[in-house]
Protein backbone atom coordinates (compact mmCIF):
# COMPACT_ATOMS: atom_id res chain seq x y z
CA UNK A 1 0.00 0.00 0.00
CA UNK A 2 1.30 3.51 -0.75
CA UNK A 3 1.71 5.84 2.22
CA UNK A 4 1.51 9.58 2.78
CA UNK A 5 3.24 11.38 5.65
CA UNK A 6 1.37 14.46 6.86
CA UNK A 7 3.78 16.67 8.80
CA UNK A 8 2.23 19.25 11.13
CA UNK A 9 -0.92 19.70 9.05
CA UNK A 10 -3.67 21.57 10.90
CA UNK A 11 -6.42 19.43 12.36
CA UNK A 12 -8.98 20.29 9.69
CA UNK A 13 -6.79 20.12 6.60
CA UNK A 14 -4.86 17.15 8.00
CA UNK A 15 -8.05 15.18 8.52
CA UNK A 16 -9.28 16.02 5.02
CA UNK A 17 -5.96 15.11 3.40
CA UNK A 18 -5.99 11.84 5.29
CA UNK A 19 -9.53 11.09 4.09
CA UNK A 20 -8.83 12.02 0.46
CA UNK A 21 -5.58 10.08 0.14
CA UNK A 22 -6.85 7.29 2.36
CA UNK A 23 -9.90 7.01 0.13
CA UNK A 24 -7.52 6.33 -2.76
CA UNK A 25 -5.81 3.48 -0.95
CA UNK A 26 -3.08 5.31 0.96
CA UNK A 27 -1.95 4.54 4.48
CA UNK A 28 -1.49 7.71 6.52
CA UNK A 29 1.38 8.64 8.84
CA UNK A 30 0.62 11.65 11.01
CA UNK A 31 3.43 13.72 12.50
CA UNK A 32 2.74 16.48 15.01
CA UNK A 33 4.08 17.84 18.27
CA UNK A 34 0.79 17.35 20.12
CA UNK A 35 -0.01 13.81 21.24
CA UNK A 36 -3.58 14.95 21.77
CA UNK A 37 -3.92 16.04 18.12
CA UNK A 38 -2.27 12.83 16.92
CA UNK A 39 -4.64 10.73 18.98
CA UNK A 40 -7.72 12.58 17.79
CA UNK A 41 -6.80 12.50 14.10
CA UNK A 42 -5.68 8.88 14.23
CA UNK A 43 -8.96 7.88 15.85
CA UNK A 44 -11.06 9.79 13.32
CA UNK A 45 -9.20 8.49 10.28
CA UNK A 46 -9.28 4.95 11.60
CA UNK A 47 -13.06 5.31 11.96
CA UNK A 48 -13.10 6.27 8.25
CA UNK A 49 -11.42 2.97 7.43
CA UNK A 50 -7.97 4.50 6.81
CA UNK A 51 -4.91 2.71 8.17
CA UNK A 52 -3.29 5.43 10.26
CA UNK A 53 -0.52 5.82 12.82
CA UNK A 54 0.79 8.84 14.70
CA UNK A 55 4.44 9.77 15.28
CA UNK A 56 5.23 12.59 17.74
CA UNK A 57 7.71 15.12 16.36
CA UNK A 58 8.58 18.79 16.77
CA UNK A 59 9.51 20.23 13.37
CA UNK A 60 12.13 22.48 14.98
CA UNK A 61 13.95 19.41 16.34
CA UNK A 62 15.43 18.27 13.06
CA UNK A 63 16.99 14.96 14.24
CA UNK A 64 13.72 13.98 15.96
CA UNK A 65 11.71 14.91 12.86
CA UNK A 66 13.94 12.76 10.65
CA UNK A 67 13.72 9.89 13.14
CA UNK A 68 9.91 10.09 13.19
CA UNK A 69 9.75 10.01 9.39
CA UNK A 70 12.14 7.06 9.33
CA UNK A 71 9.90 5.24 11.82
CA UNK A 72 6.87 5.96 9.65
CA UNK A 73 8.69 4.65 6.57
CA UNK A 74 9.64 1.46 8.42
CA UNK A 75 6.08 0.88 9.63
CA UNK A 76 4.41 1.53 6.27
CA UNK A 77 7.11 0.17 3.99
CA UNK A 78 8.12 3.59 2.69
CA UNK A 79 6.78 7.11 2.21
CA UNK A 80 5.40 7.78 -1.27
CA UNK A 81 4.00 11.26 -0.59
CA UNK A 82 5.19 13.89 1.87
CA UNK A 83 3.03 16.85 2.83
CA UNK A 84 4.53 19.59 4.99
CA UNK A 85 2.51 22.42 6.48
CA UNK A 86 4.16 23.62 9.66
CA UNK A 87 2.29 26.35 11.53
CA UNK A 88 3.75 29.75 12.24
CA UNK A 89 5.76 29.99 15.42
CA UNK A 90 4.22 31.86 18.34
CA UNK A 91 0.69 33.09 18.93
CA UNK A 92 -1.57 33.97 16.03
CA UNK A 93 -1.97 37.49 17.45
CA UNK A 94 1.78 37.92 17.67
CA UNK A 95 2.20 36.81 14.07
CA UNK A 96 -0.48 39.25 12.89
CA UNK A 97 1.13 42.12 14.79
CA UNK A 98 4.57 41.66 13.19
CA UNK A 99 4.47 44.24 10.41
CA UNK A 100 7.30 45.17 8.07
CA UNK A 101 8.68 47.72 10.55
CA UNK A 102 8.55 45.19 13.37
CA UNK A 103 10.58 42.39 11.76
CA UNK A 104 13.85 41.61 13.52
CA UNK A 105 16.35 38.80 13.19
CA UNK A 106 15.08 37.45 16.51
CA UNK A 107 11.38 37.27 15.59
CA UNK A 108 12.04 36.08 12.03
CA UNK A 109 14.31 33.21 13.08
CA UNK A 110 11.53 31.08 14.69
CA UNK A 111 9.41 31.40 11.54
CA UNK A 112 12.31 30.25 9.39
CA UNK A 113 12.91 27.31 11.72
CA UNK A 114 9.31 26.12 11.62
CA UNK A 115 8.19 27.00 8.11
CA UNK A 116 11.35 26.69 6.01
CA UNK A 117 14.04 24.69 7.79
CA UNK A 118 11.58 22.08 9.04
CA UNK A 119 10.36 21.52 5.49
CA UNK A 120 13.92 21.04 4.25
CA UNK A 121 14.70 18.61 7.07
CA UNK A 122 11.54 16.59 6.38
CA UNK A 123 12.33 16.47 2.68
CA UNK A 124 15.88 15.29 3.21
CA UNK A 125 14.55 12.46 5.38
CA UNK A 126 12.35 11.01 2.63
CA UNK A 127 14.04 12.11 -0.61
CA UNK A 128 16.88 9.55 -0.80
CA UNK A 129 14.41 6.64 -0.85
CA UNK A 130 12.28 8.43 -3.46
CA UNK A 131 15.33 9.00 -5.65
CA UNK A 132 16.31 5.36 -5.31
CA UNK A 133 12.78 4.28 -6.27
CA UNK A 134 12.49 6.83 -9.06
CA UNK A 135 9.09 8.02 -7.83
CA UNK A 136 7.53 10.22 -5.19
CA UNK A 137 5.53 13.36 -4.46
CA UNK A 138 6.53 16.27 -2.24
CA UNK A 139 3.75 18.72 -1.33
CA UNK A 140 4.11 21.88 0.75
CA UNK A 141 1.58 24.36 2.09
CA UNK A 142 2.09 28.02 2.92
CA UNK A 143 -0.20 31.00 3.30
CA UNK A 144 -0.84 33.49 0.52
CA UNK A 145 1.69 35.88 2.11
CA UNK A 146 4.46 33.70 0.66
CA UNK A 147 3.40 34.89 -2.80
CA UNK A 148 1.91 38.38 -2.31
CA UNK A 149 2.82 40.97 0.37
CA UNK A 150 0.27 40.99 3.21
CA UNK A 151 0.93 43.63 5.89
CA UNK A 152 -0.38 41.46 8.73
CA UNK A 153 1.78 38.39 8.04
CA UNK A 154 5.20 39.76 7.14
CA UNK A 155 7.56 37.43 9.04
CA UNK A 156 5.64 34.27 8.14
CA UNK A 157 5.39 35.49 4.56
CA UNK A 158 9.15 35.96 4.42
CA UNK A 159 9.77 32.42 5.65
CA UNK A 160 7.11 31.06 3.32
CA UNK A 161 8.59 32.95 0.37
CA UNK A 162 12.00 31.40 1.04
CA UNK A 163 10.39 27.96 1.16
CA UNK A 164 8.39 28.65 -2.01
CA UNK A 165 11.54 29.63 -3.91
CA UNK A 166 13.23 26.41 -2.87
CA UNK A 167 10.20 24.25 -3.78
CA UNK A 168 9.95 25.65 -7.29
CA UNK A 169 13.69 25.22 -7.80
CA UNK A 170 13.53 21.72 -6.29
CA UNK A 171 10.78 20.68 -8.67
CA UNK A 172 12.90 21.79 -11.63
CA UNK A 173 15.93 19.94 -10.25
CA UNK A 174 13.88 16.74 -9.87
CA UNK A 175 12.52 16.85 -13.42
CA UNK A 176 13.25 13.55 -15.11
CA UNK A 177 13.85 11.74 -11.81
CA UNK A 178 10.24 10.65 -11.28
CA UNK A 179 9.64 12.99 -8.34
CA UNK A 180 7.27 15.94 -8.29
CA UNK A 181 7.44 18.87 -5.84
CA UNK A 182 4.44 21.15 -5.57
CA UNK A 183 3.64 24.30 -3.59
CA UNK A 184 0.11 25.22 -2.47
CA UNK A 185 -0.50 28.79 -1.26
CA UNK A 186 -3.77 29.02 0.64
CA UNK A 187 -5.29 32.49 0.56
CA UNK A 188 -8.62 31.72 2.17
CA UNK A 189 -9.95 30.85 5.60
CA UNK A 190 -10.62 27.15 6.11
CA UNK A 191 -14.09 26.40 7.48
CA UNK A 192 -13.97 25.67 11.19
CA UNK A 193 -10.76 27.61 11.84
CA UNK A 194 -10.95 29.45 15.17
CA UNK A 195 -10.71 33.21 14.90
CA UNK A 196 -11.93 33.54 11.31
CA UNK A 197 -13.24 37.10 10.83
CA UNK A 198 -16.96 37.60 10.44
CA UNK A 199 -18.21 37.89 6.89
CA UNK A 200 -15.26 36.22 5.17
CA UNK A 201 -15.77 33.44 2.65
CA UNK A 202 -14.82 30.05 4.07
CA UNK A 203 -13.61 27.07 2.06
CA UNK A 204 -14.33 23.50 3.13
CA UNK A 205 -11.17 21.55 3.98
CA UNK A 206 -12.33 18.54 1.94
CA UNK A 207 -12.51 20.77 -1.15
CA UNK A 208 -9.01 22.08 -0.50
CA UNK A 209 -7.63 18.58 0.05
CA UNK A 210 -8.77 17.54 -3.42
CA UNK A 211 -6.40 20.11 -4.95
CA UNK A 212 -3.52 18.17 -3.41
CA UNK A 213 -4.74 14.89 -4.83
CA UNK A 214 -5.06 16.48 -8.26
CA UNK A 215 -1.48 17.77 -8.04
CA UNK A 216 -0.24 14.34 -6.99
CA UNK A 217 -1.95 12.73 -9.98
CA UNK A 218 -1.29 15.37 -12.65
CA UNK A 219 2.18 16.33 -11.31
CA UNK A 220 1.63 19.86 -12.54
CA UNK A 221 1.65 22.76 -12.15
CA UNK A 222 4.49 23.35 -9.70
CA UNK A 223 2.32 25.83 -7.82
CA UNK A 224 -1.35 26.10 -6.95
CA UNK A 225 -3.00 29.20 -5.44
CA UNK A 226 -6.25 28.64 -3.54
CA UNK A 227 -8.36 31.73 -2.95
CA UNK A 228 -11.82 32.37 -1.57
Amino acid sequence: MPAIALVAAGARLGLSLGKVFGGHGFDVALLARSNERLGELTERLTAEGVKTAGFPADVTDRPALAAALNSAAEQFGGIDVLHYAAPAAGSSQGVRNTGALDVTVDNLAPQMESICYGAIAATRAVLPAMLAAGSGTLLYTTGASSVAPIPLFVSTGMAGAALRKWILTLNAALAGKGIYAGHVAIGTWIAGTPGAPDGVTLKEPDDIARFYWDLHISREPAEQHISA
